[in-house]
């Protein structure tokens, strides 16, 4: 009779560790050991583009932090450039933006981070222009890949016809060794994508469509 017990237990246990082995892989983490370092674009006396009393730096954090949570539940360990409003410069610099901006790059180069992504919005004159966009620098080779899948999802999930560049005057992005790419994720010149990256619900999908690129381009 104990030797029966025994062999029914320990059918038990093997099947209860088969089960949780089985919940282990459906529940996928894919991008368990990837470092993104994300940075949201001004901040601090700099504003970068505004309309009224909208900040395109405020929205460029709240964006980014949003993309932060979705990143790390996939299993990513995110780090940002700032977490609050303001800039990186060294106090008293004489040259107050470059020393932001060179700032924000050594400090994503010295992480040796997988990817970066400078979160910002776009703005004009004319209020017609709309579309999330990316940017790359020739800098590194992977960044034209990195840019064309961002476009594609953003192009897919954020009605936008606009199409990915290459622009190598950034002077962040052109002092950046790590692969990644700027994103303008949308017109704050444009009364509805204004209207919209204003929305927690707009930035949440914004956040969900940054994802889904990322995943897509380690899974590619």
């Amino acid at each position: 009779m104990l030797n029966y017990k025994v062999v029914v237990f320990l059918i038990f246990a093997a099947l209860l560790l088969a089960f949780n082995y089985v919940s282990a892989e459906n529940k996928t983490l894919p991008l368990l050991s990837k470092v993104i370092y994300l940075d949201p674009g001004h901040g601090g006396a700099d504003s970068g583009a505004y309309y009224k009393n909208i900040k395109e730096s405020d929205l460029n954090l709240q964006i980014s932090k949003k993309i932060m949570k979705a990143l790390k539940e996939d299993g990513a360990t995110v780090y940002l450039t700032r977490y609050d409003d303001y800039d990186l410069a060294v106090n008293h610099a004489y040259h107050r933006k470059r020393s932001d901006l060179s700032r924000r790059a050594n400090v994503i180069n010295k992480s040796g981070c997988d990817m970066y992504l400078s979160i910002h919005l776009n703005a004009t004159t004319s209020e017609t222009w709309y579309g999330a966009q990316v940017y790359y620098d020739s800098i590194s080779p992977e960044n034209e890949k990195i840019a064309k899948v961002f476009q594609e999802e953003l192009a897919r999930y954020l009605n936008t016809d606009r199409h990915y560049k290459n622009n190598n005057t950034k002077y962040m992005q052109h002092r950046i060794n790590r692969p990644g790419v700027l994103l303008e994720v949308g017109f704050l010149s444009n009364p509805n994508e204004r209207y919209l990256l204003q929305k927690a619900s707009y930035q949440d999908k914004v956040a969900e469509v940054v994802r889904k690129a990322v995943v897509k381009y380690y899974q590619s």
